[in-house]
């Protein structure tokens, strides 16, 4: 990303870029500044966009040939075109012999790095990654959001902010919105505010009902269950985030128990790094035949409710019952 600031703050621009990636709010932002930095403000004739897999490489060569109207660039931007996974070979022989005067942004989500289009893009232009942010860059950017709206929060309040809102930087933001309007006549923002206003996201939802299982916290698991269906989320759709989310754990553990740290861990099972140490953490409580034994039951819920022995709602409270009940003779995870 230093060099796409660079690039913005010199105004010398790359003829092609390519941006791609997870991070949705780094892509939307930087295609804004671009397309801001590039095109000036109301002028339609020299910026052209394209969306989907649907793009006619055709009109794009006729157009990329015509001279720029009285500017120095015209720029064209796809996006989610899928033009690097299959079907951007014509493009790739093209942007070799792309006019001077001619600029491409390219925003995708996956690529295919053995693409012809990808391997044209890297000798003429310039590739980067736009990838969710690690705990340190979110907690920094937190913090600026906060110091730019006269506010401040202390490490663990931002932290504890993070676990219940997620890591998508989208989501971060408009939750920030809240707490700031929330604490007006306030300096400080704390963890009741967040408490108040902010919404946990259903991952983290689950990952708390897992946690009161493990707990043996029966009452908390039950009632976290209730808010979802309060929430209007069906009962199928949490039992399979229950079970992922027990399949996680086992991963997890199972990469713990080879040696690997939490940066392995996180890459290995698709996890951001933030959310892999409270996967490994939370992975301590269980053993690994207790975690293949909730999977197995989630599956024969799965069928018995498909088949009609129980009701969706049923089916997944006496799981929760049965996972979350005591047992005096409990033997430690191992």
């Amino acid at each position: 990303m230093k060099s796409l600031n660079e690039d913005l703050k010199t105004g010398k621009f790359k003829q092609i870029y390519l941006l791609y990636g997870s991070e949705g709010y780094l892509k939307k932002l930087y295609k804004e500044r671009f397309i801001k930095a590039m095109v000036p403000e109301g002028d339609t004739m020299n910026y052209a966009y394209y969306e989907g897999k649907g793009t006619d490489i055709k009109e794009v060569i006729d157009l990329s040939e015509t001279l720029p109207f009285f500017s120095q660039r015209r720029l064209i931007l796809f996006e989610n075109t899928g033009f690097f996974k299959s079907g951007g070979n014509d493009l790739a022989d093209y942007v070799k012999e792309l006019p001077d005067t001619t600029y491409y942004i390219f925003i995708e989500n996956e690529v295919d790095k053995r693409s012809r289009l990808y391997k044209a893009v890297k000798a003429k232009g310039h590739i980067v990654e736009l990838t969710t942010q690690d705990e340190n860059t979110l907690k920094r950017w937190v913090q600026s959001i906060l110091r730019k709206e006269g506010k401040t929060m202390s490490d663990s309040d931002i932290l504890y902010f993070l676990n219940k809102v997620g890591t998508d930087m989208e989501n971060i933001q408009k939750e920030l919105e809240k707490l700031v309007c929330y604490a007006l006549d306030r300096q400080t923002i704390g963890r009741e505010d967040v408490d108040a206003v902010c919404v946990t996201q259903i991952t983290n939802h689950i990952f708390d009902m897992v946690s009161a299982v493990s707990d043996k916290n029966q009452r908390r698991a039950l009632d976290l269950y209730y808010e979802l269906l309060a929430l209007k989320e069906p009962p199928m759709r949490i039992l399979f985030l229950l079970t992922r989310q027990y399949r996680l754990l086992f991963h997890v553990k199972a990469l713990a128990r080879q040696g690997f740290g939490r940066k392995e861990i996180a890459s290995k099972a698709g996890l951001h790094p933030f959310v892999a140490g409270k996967y490994m953490d939370q992975a301590k409580r269980f053993s690994m035949r207790e975690l293949r034994s909730v999977m197995e039951e989630g599956a024969q819920i799965e069928q018995d409710v498909k088949t009609g022995l129980l009701s969706d709602t049923l089916a997944v409270e006496l799981f929760i019952v049965k996972y979350s009940a005591r047992k005096e003779d409990k033997t430690a995870s191992v």
